[in-house]
């Protein structure tokens, strides 16, 4: 083949690959990536009452107020029953994400799909009203309730998942749970928000932190400053994953210089978890 023509086959090839691309792009079966938070944001933690997309708080850093760019709240609106849809597109109204929260752990007696787990996966209560550990074993019975929980999520155009509970191999569950198990099914919750396009947070677990670095792209802690176990998220920080800290006690002009320091996105809030109070860190 001459230059001309080798020339001319080059050209056709990338054509017909830009075309190939183009129609991949368009086709129906093409997700893009999930959306996965970077470190700086500021987190909104609500689990309970009418979501409020309006908040503008001055952080403790000072300076002009700010709004919340991430809003963890539940699966569900306030009525328990139908998934968070409109808090969602009120949430992406404003030009932020929406992270839904789901309970992996524990059985809930107030959640529609109580009824679907069997009395043999329930577990001694948990310390919150109506919740009971659940036994993590029992994959075949937990994980198609879950799935159709992350699924219901998708559904209502939430761009990530925070399961809860999800350490009770370290708690007094009522089953004999080990490390393994615990690292087997949090991987399967992993996978099961990957799955749905939807980055995935782990919250707490702080003894599998480094397993499960590579599974989950964002972690949520509760209180690490008043436990004095914050330093354990550095190697998280460091890699430019995301820790959001909520703290619900102390003074946030303690605990929110060494979260910036470390690169943590830390707020205050009160164990209501109410829209307010909010006080971002910075």
């Amino acid at each position: 083949m001459d230059r001309r023509g080798a020339i001319r086959v080059l050209v056709s090839l990338v054509a017909g690959a830009l075309v190939a691309g183009a129609l991949a792009l368009s086709s129906p079966g093409f997700a893009a990536g999930p959306w996965v938070p970077r470190i700086g944001l500021h987190w909104q933690y609500q689990l309970q009452g009418a979501d409020q997309t309006n908040l503008c708080v001055v952080p403790v850093s000072g300076g002009p107020c700010v709004r919340p760019d991430v809003y963890d709240v539940d699966l569900y609106s306030p009525d328990g029953v139908h998934p968070n849809t409109n808090s969602v597109a009120a949430i992406h109204a404003t030009g932020a994400h929406a992270v839904c929260y789901v309970d992996a752990g524990t059985w809930e007696n107030f959640r529609p799909d109580a009824g679907k787990y069997p009395a043999s996966v329930k577990g001694r209560p948990n310390g919150w009203p109506g919740e009971r550990w659940l036994d993590i074993r029992a994959t075949g019975v937990l994980l198609p309730i879950i799935t159709a929980r992350v699924d219901k999520c998708a559904a209502a155009g939430f761009d990530a998942v925070e399961f809860d509970n999800v350490d009770g191999y370290a708690n007094n569950t009522g089953f004999p749970l080990t490390a393994t198990e615990q690292l087997n099914f949090n991987n399967a919750l992993a996978g099961i928000a990957h799955h749905d396009n939807l980055s995935v947070g782990l919250k707490n677990d702080l003894g599998q932190l480094s397993q499960l670095s590579s599974s989950f792209d964002f972690a949520i802690n509760e209180q690490c400053a008043q436990f004095h176990e914050c330093a354990v998220y550095n190697p998280w920080t460091s890699a430019g994953k995301v820790v959001f800290e909520v703290e619900y006690q102390g003074q946030p002009s303690v605990y929110c210089p060494p979260a910036d320091l470390h690169g943590r996105d830390a707020a205050h809030k009160s164990l209501a978890l109410q829209a307010t109070p909010w006080k971002p860190c910075r």
